[in-house]
């Protein structure tokens, strides 16, 4: 991701999509470190799903639902801790209820401060927007299931389990079928694995295979990923078959005693003969790397 220079990754507020009654999509336009972000209404309140990264990101998504709110009463949640997700939430500080899952809550104060640093060395267009970042403390903290009531509207965060991070939380929208996955789920590129070791080896393939089958076995209608363009079901599956796959080819060579530089070698050749139009090639190696550590002995 160092390797050129990136471009500012700032929220526009454009092309904003209605998905369902009091449902709104922010979209990422394909910009890399922009989310896709969203506004979920009742009749007394309105629900954020994602900051944007960085303090001016998550003014421009606050005034916007400030407008959209029009008095309601404002939450926040974010789906990981992942700088582009959830570093604004210091802005809605006493405008919104922070609320997000515990294990998310304990990343965010255990790898914030580290996550900060490193997403700050991606080159200035991205340092620029992290200025003046303060890790936000949440409102309302909660295990493994809550439901908000909106307002003639119930909105279903749930922990996902250790998967992409290990505070992965997905946001349903019952009454419209509607799914936030959050970095569970790209539309048009290949899964991003943050494996760092020795620094971060949190993200978990085997499990992340188990999470999309549960996600896929919810159908639901429209499925917002973190990145990329809105779409259906077949998202849940296409990444659901891509980490199977991946899987199956990096461990059928490593129970071949194949170095792992030639499983990445080979591995990473047949994934972009499988999908040559995905972009984050760079995350076949990440993912390979952390297959290997989890290939059972």
């Amino acid at each position: 991701m160092s390797e050129h220079v990136l471009p500012e990754p700032v929220v526009r507020i454009e092309e904003v999509r209605e998905l369902a009654r009091d449902l709104v999509v922010i979209p990422n336009r394909r910009v890399q470190l922009v989310p896709n972000i969203g506004l979920i209404g009742g009749t007394h309140s309105v629900l954020v799903v994602e900051t944007g990264m960085g303090p001016r990101n998550a003014e421009t998504v606050l005034a916007f639902a400030a407008e959209h709110a029009a008095g309601r009463r404002l939450y926040l949640t974010t789906t990981h801790f992942h700088p582009e997700h959830a570093f604004g939430a210091q802005v809605f500080a006493g405008e919104a209820t922070f609320l997000v899952n515990r294990a998310q809550a304990e990343d965010l104060t255990a790898k914030g401060a580290a996550y900060l640093d490193m997403f700050r060395g991606l080159g200035e267009p991205v340092a620029r927007q992290l200025e003046g970042v303060e890790i936000a403390t949440p409102d309302v903290v909660y295990d493994d299931a809550y439901d908000l009531d909106l307002g003639g509207r119930v909105v279903r965060p749930r922990a996902a389990g250790r998967a992409h991070s290990r505070g992965d939380q997905v946001i349903t929208v019952p009454d419209a079928g509607v799914m936030f996955t959050g970095d569970l789920v790209e539309a048009g590129q290949f899964a991003i694995f943050p494996w760092f070791p020795p620094y971060d080896t949190d993200v978990s393939g085997t499990r992340w295979i188990s999470v999309m089958r549960r996600l896929a076995d919810a159908s639901p209608r429209v499925v917002l990923p973190g990145h990329g363009d809105v779409g259906g079901p077949r998202l849940i599956a296409d990444v659901r078959d891509y980490l199977e796959l991946l899987r199956d080819e990096t461990w059928a060579r490593r129970d071949s005693a194949v170095g792992e530089q030639t499983i990445v070698e080979e591995v990473r050749a047949l994934m972009i003969e499988r999908h040559p139009e995905w972009a984050g090639r760079e995350w076949i190696e990440k993912g390979v790397g952390c297959l290997c550590a989890e290939h059972p002995a």
